[in-house]
């Protein structure tokens, strides 16, 4: 993943952080990063993470 943690908890910590503070949604951020979306869902999933729109993180 580019420049964004690997390991799940650490991810989580900071993609709700830069959803918070920088990207109005979890696909802008995703722009930003050169990531698919699927790569950093499936790693939040594994630790029982989902992506709220209406909250803009994950929960």
């Amino acid at each position: 993943m580019n420049q964004l943690p690997k390991d799940p908890m650490l991810l989580l910590s900071v993609v709700n952080t830069q959803l918070r503070d920088h990207f109005p949604n979890f696909s802008e951020l995703c722009k930003f990063y050169s990531i698919e979306e699927t790569e950093i869902e499936n790693k939040l999933r594994d630790i029982d993470y989902e992506y709220d729109a209406v909250t803009n993180q994950f929960i």
